[in-house]
Parts: C-alpha cells; sequence; structure tokens
C-alpha cells in the first residue's frame, strides 16, 4: 500500500530558551524515571512534560515497549525523563521479559522516580510495580487522570491510605492533559535534580531518531484503527529510509503473528491499512517539518513474541 504526499504541516513551537541564563545560577540536571502499570497514562505525561510527542499513546496496554527518553530545559534545569513500558505480570514470553529488563535498567540509573497512578485507584498491579521500585531512589507519586475523578473529596483518604504504603518524597495529584498542572509539577521536581551540566543541549527533545519515531507512530495508527481486535504483540519494522531534500520515502513492515491479524489490519479493500498510512504520515509530516512518501506491508511471523532471539531482531533492549 502507497500513501501519497501532501504540503507540510505548520511549524512546531520551540522549546523554551535558556539563553538568558544568569551564568552565577548552577545548572541542574537529572534523570527521571516514569513508572507505572500499564494504561496509567506514563506516555501521554512524558509528551506533555517534553512538550511534544515523543511517546506513542493508545487505549491498549503495553504501547510503550522501548526505553524512550524525552528532555526538557527551563532556566537552569534539565529534565532527562525516561518512559518506560508498563510493568509486565506475565513473563511467559519472551518479549514481556525483554520489556521488565528495560524497566529494570532504568531504575538503576535514575535520581528520582515518578510513580504514576490513576488518581483514587490502588489495584494489584499497582501494588506489585510499588514493591519494585528501589528503596535508595525518592520516588514522587503522581496521581495522575484527575479530570477524570468525579468526587475529589474521596481523594484525602485514598491519598493517606497511599502514605502508609511507602515514604514518598511528594504526592501530586494532575491531569496530564492540563498545562498548569504540568508546569506546577516542574517546580516540584527542580530542587530532586542533583548540581552538575547538562546531558543534552538546550534545545533536545529526545535521544531516538527520526526512524525510530517513524516506527512507533506508525505502530500507535495501527493499535489505535485496529482497538482491541489486534493483540499487543504486533510490531512495526522500517525496511527502507531514503532523504531526498525535505521529502522522506519510508517504507515500513507490519509484524503479526497470524494471517487473520493481518486481514484485521489491511481490512476490507485495504481501507484500514489505507487509514492507518494516511494518519501516520500526516503525523510524520507534522513531527519533520517535510513531504513523507510512505509504503506500508504486513507481514506474518508466527511466534515472533516467543522467542528472545527474534525478538532483539526487531529492536527490543
Amino acid at each position: 500500500m502507497t500513501e501519497n504526499t501532501s504540503p507540510p504541516a505548520a511549524e512546531m513551537p520551540d522549546s523554551p530558551s535558556a539563553s538568558t541564563l544568569d551564568p552565577s545560577v548552577p545548572k541542574r540536571c537529572g534523570l527521571i524515571a516514569i513508572v507505572g502499570r500499564p494504561n496509567v497514562g506514563k506516555s501521554t505525561l512524558l509528551n506533555a512534560l517534553v512538550g511534544q510527542k515523543v511517546s506513542i499513546t493508545s487505549d491498549k496496554a503495553q504501547t510503550t515497549r522501548h526505553r524512550i527518553t524525552g528532555v526538557r530545559t527551563i532556566e537552569e534545569a534539565q529534565f532527562v525523563f525516561v518512559d518506560t513500558p508498563g510493568f509486565q505480570m506475565k513473563h511467559n514470553a519472551a518479549l514481556n521479559r525483554t520489556l521488565n529488563r528495560t524497566v529494570h535498567s532504568v531504575l538503576g540509573d535514575v535520581d528520582l522516580v515518578l510513580y504514576v497512578l490513576e488518581a483514587g485507584r490502588f489495584g494489584l498491579d499497582d501494588a506489585k510495580v510499588l514493591s519494585l521500585l528501589p528503596e535508595d531512589k525518592p520516588v514522587v507519586m503522581i496521581a495522575n487522570k484527575l479530570d477524570a475523578v468525579q468526587r475529589r473529596a474521596e481523594l484525602a483518604p485514598w491519598l493517606k491510605s497511599m502514605a502508609e504504603r511507602r515514604n514518598f518524597a511528594e504526592f501530586v495529584p494532575l491531569s496530564a492533559k492540563k498545562e498548569s498542572d504540568v508546569t506546577r509539577l516542574f517546580k516540584i521536581l527542580k530542587p530532586y535534580l542533583p548540581e552538575q551540566g547538562w546531558f543534552y543541549e538546550e534545545d533536545a527533545l529526545t535521544d531516538r531518531s527520526e526512524k525510530f519515531l517513524a516506527s512507533e507512530i506508525i505502530r500507535e495508527k495501527l493499535f489505535r484503527l485496529t482497538g482491541d481486535e489486534l493483540p499487543y504483540t504486533s510490531t512495526v519494522v522500517i525496511d527502507k529510509w531514503e532523504d531526498e531534500g525535505e521529502l522522506r520515502r519510508i517504507s515500513a513492515s507490519i509484524v503479526v503473528e497470524r494471517d487473520a491479524h493481518k486481514g484485521m489490519i489491511i481490512g476490507s479493500g485495504g481501507e484500514r491499512l489505507k487509514r492507518i498510512g494516511s494518519e501516520a504520515r500526516q503525523e510524520l509530516e507534522h513531527l519533520m517539518q517535510g513531504r513523507v512518501f510512505l509504503e506500508l506491508w504486513v507481514k506474518v511471523r508466527s511466534g515472533w513474541a516467543d522467542t528472545e532471539e527474534r525478538v532483539r531482531t526487531y529492536g527490543y533492549e
């Protein structure tokens, strides 16, 4: 399936500048992990903190599969956020074991942990994640999706019960979709950053390549447009990438485990695959500020998520 090009989208806003920083003020920089069970809004929070999409979102669990770094520099402080896969509670598949290793490796490196929950909710999976958090790191509890809480008065006893579970450094109820809440969070986190030089340039947004972001955006559209029909083990591989001035020619394969899954993605008369390609291309053009020619294929690779070697072949750490 080939997707035609269209004019480039409007320019993205510039990231905050630190060019007027007082040289007598010491710089701060730190690694901040964002952890929690699947579907608590970790990727949405990361994108809000960075100010641009660097991690994909969908209602399907296990959307994030990689260690994804987002960077935001505000005045003298550089916040380096690491979005992680949700902890996988079933370890039978090679993909799940790989995702959990990614989470554990992140937690060993960071200066601060953001433990994300849905405000007012604490289930068994949340408890399992909490039990795995390091005791020697400050942990800020983020009560996300505050906008979905109908009775705010019920939050006080819930927060009290959470305080009894661990000595959290901070409690921050918020909605990741509300700009003022995100601004407030930066002010809370800043004192926890060590005084040291920045890891990235002040206008950096992520350490991930355009090729990686392209595969993730295609995968996001795949999950959003197939809903619960498609197993989360489906993945996307970039087969070819060519730059021709401001035009990018991209060929990608959507990898599934069964022939039936292939049919779900292609849809009647190829309409669903065409829509996946169209929506992915539009977002890629917006992100990359140039024209994109996107070609998508669907391939069946039975049992790929159950084999460590094949999981690594598809780019999982």
